[in-house]
């Protein structure tokens, strides 16, 4: 199952699990919108691998397996991509 991590590793914005805004890679880094298309270009700092749209978990799912809260934030690693 897919961890819905709760923020930009990028930027630190919140990422809620019903966030249009997120995008993450097949290791499941995650990022905002504005960080993947202008600063990653589209390109995980991390695997160098695709950011993709993030799914969102239904609303009812969320009670069973809720998103994750363990907050990443690694400016310095995004920095170095662009």
């Amino acid at each position: 199952m897919l961890l819905l991590k709760p923020n930009c590793e990028c930027c630190d914005k919140d990422l809620p699990p019903e966030s249009t805004e997120a995008r993450m890679c097949s290791f499941e880094c995650t990022f905002c919108s504005s960080c993947a298309d202008t600063v990653l270009k589209g390109k995980c700092p991390n695997c160098n691998g695709e950011l993709v749209r993030r799914p969102r978990r239904p609303a009812n799912k969320l009670i069973e397996f809720p998103a994750s809260t363990e907050r990443v934030f690694k400016p310095d690693g995004c920095k170095s991509v662009a």
